[in-house]
């Protein structure tokens, strides 16, 4: 069947435009980075810069070939593709090669794959041609579980190699879900549990489990504008709260105080459940649900936390978090890469002038940290543009500022 659409009229040029320009800027700062003046042209294949030049070609070639095919290729061999994929992910949790604390490639003689790069595609695909089958409705329960199962099944995949890059990549998908009619709540449901997950590991859990419920019952009093409600709950939750205490201080001896304060919670629910359905109180409801899902969460961190997440990724989020300064050890390439970007200032270095690159001082420069080389070189300037007097911050390659 032929086509009776012009591709190039449908096509978004200023999106391929704006792509094709941070690819170019993508490569030059590549060549930057790993800049050597013995093999100083940028198309030298031996040097990882020409090598990136090849797949940049491949990639632009494969997306030509991506906008000829009919759309519906896609959507018909989409569970093919997710469902190869899907296998290889899990193939390379047991044949893998592990490389930098993680089972996330193929290798070969003479060449590597790694699965999830792939499989992000493959997932993206599943879900357009699940969401594009029936038009489903995202607000459905039915229809919602399925397309988070084709997020989540990846994305739980590459937690385990553990890749958690991958796995925010596949996470990300929810935004896409959350455009297409996904209930908020779901969202900010997500969006709470990495706040509370970072807050959990910075605060002590009392604290933070008693300011979640004052933050709620405050919630309450301000969505139904009936204090009587807000104050019949928190004296529930009180009268509770302190026999629970009582009975564990004197018998029971095993409860910390941040469990005590959810059981209280599950226990205050129960009794006020049926004054929340005679009356209606939806919103009371949601808060009452979203506080319970909270103290479940933050009592299941120090868990998490602890026992699934590998040594170095837990160095890694403490330090970040300030919780554990290592600057020599785990933290190093972070504190060399502020010292980069900081040395470059306002003005930058000029293009191929950076010492902390030339010196590498930052590892993987070239790729996880290939920021550094941005910021040290180019700098970053405020301008203020001649239509606004809203400062702009640009990237820059001379030394004018």
């Amino acid at each position: 069947m032929k086509r009776s659409i012009n591709i190039w009229l449908s096509l978004d040029k200023i999106t391929i435009l704006l792509y094709l320009l941070l690819v170019v800027m993508g490569w030059l700062n590549i060549y930057a980075a790993v800049y050597n003046e013995e093999h100083s042209r940028i198309l030298d294949l031996s040097q990882r810069y020409g090598k990136q030049f090849i797949w940049i070609i491949a990639a632009i070639i494969t997306g030509i070939f991506a906008l000829i095919i009919d759309n519906r290729f896609y959507f018909f061999f989409s569970w093919f593709i997710y469902g190869s994929l899907m296998l290889l992910l899990v193939l390379v949790l047991l044949f893998g090669n592990e490389i930098n604390g993680a089972r996330s490639w193929f290798e070969f003689s003479w060449f590597s794959l790694q699965p999830s790069e792939f499989a992000k595609f493959g997932t993206a695909i599943a879900l357009a041609g699940y969401l594009n089958s029936r038009r489903h409705d995202l607000t459905r329960w039915s229809v919602l579980l399925p397309a988070s199962a084709i997020i989540l099944f990846p994305a739980l995949l590459t937690a385990l190699q553990p890749d958690m890059g991958s796995t925010i990549v596949f996470l990300s998908l929810f935004l896409v879900l959350f455009r297409e009619g996904m209930s908020p709540y779901v969202f900010v449901s997500g969006l709470l549990a990495v706040i509370l997950f970072f807050l959990t590991l910075i605060i002590n859990n009392f604290y933070l489990s008693a300011g979640i419920t004052v933050i709620a019952v405050l919630v309450v009093w301000f969505a139904t504008r009936k204090w009587k409600i807000a104050l019949a709950g928190s004296g529930i939750f009180i009268v509770n709260a302190a026999i629970l205490y009582v009975i564990d201080h004197y018998l029971l001896k095993k409860l910390d105080n941040e469990l005590i304060i959810l059981i209280a919670l599950l226990i205050s629910g129960v009794l006020f459940a049926w004054d929340i359905y005679s009356k209606k109180a939806m919103a009371v409801l949601v808060v009452y649900l979203f506080l319970i899902g909270s103290l479940i969460f933050v009592n299941s961190v120090d868990y998490a936390f602890n026992e699934l997440l590998p040594n170095h990724q837990r160095d890694r989020i403490n330090i970040l978090l300030g919780i554990k300064s290592d600057p020599k050890g785990t933290g190093y390439n972070v504190n060399q890469s502020i010292i980069s970007i900081g040395s470059g200032g306002f003005a930058g270095k000029g293009y191929l002038q950076g010492t902390q690159t030339k010196f590498k001082f930052v590892p993987k420069q070239s790729s996880d940290f290939i920021f550094c080389t941005i910021g040290e070189e180019m700098g970053v300037s405020r301008v203020t543009g001649s239509n606004s007097n809203i400062p702009v911050f640009v990237f820059t390659a001379d030394n004018s500022g």
